[in-house]
């Protein structure tokens, strides 16, 4: 039984959903998202409450439950909330900066990385060394801070690169003289 597929999701003051066969559109303060549902699955307005139900109870459409009902909540957090990821540049003479919608690094490479923002990403730089990354879509934001960590990943010896806030990085130590 999904726990998470059974849970109602609540729809706070100001954002509109409106169900349509195979989609789910929410609207809000910050923008707006559609979802597809996949036929195995519907969803019901009652109220200020969403009610996600299955109508076969096999492994898969199980699964499609529990995940159909987190998209929809993640939508209506992004359309209200938006979601934000903070990225720390350590290193010596690495920054970063923004030229409109496209963000420019500095990385220790012999040439600037320019990566052009995607539709619905902000970015903001704090200092040359914060970046935070602002958007409504949860996955959108996690793949375009993955993408300019991926960039220049901190390495262990010094901890050089681009990491997540409150990333841990596991510190090795170098070479030992005798």
């Amino acid at each position: 039984m999904s726990r998470i597929g059974l849970k109602k999701v609540k729809i706070p003051k100001g954002v509109k959903v409106s169900l349509e066969p195979g989609f789910v559109h929410v609207k809000g303060p910050k923008g707006e998202a559609s979802k597809s549902v996949r036929p195995e699955v519907s969803v019901s307005l009652e109220g200020d409450e969403l009610s996600v139900s299955r109508s076969v109870d096999t492994p898969f459409v199980r699964s499609l439950h529990g995940l159909t009902r987190s998209e929809i909540n993640n939508a209506i957090i992004g359309v209200t909330d938006g979601y934000a990821k903070t990225l720390d540049i350590l290193g010596v003479g690495y920054r970063a900066s923004l030229e409109g919608r496209t963000l420019v690094l500095n990385l220790g490479f012999s040439h600037l990385i320019r990566y052009d923002l995607p539709a619905g990403i902000d970015a903001v730089v704090e200092k040359q060394t914060t970046l935070i990354l602002k958007g409504t879509d949860k996955y959108l934001v996690g793949e375009v801070a993955a993408k300019v960590r991926s960039f220049r990943p901190p390495e262990p010896y010094k901890g050089k690169g681009v990491k997540y806030r409150n990333e841990k990085i596991i510190r090795k130590e170098g070479k030992k003289g005798k």
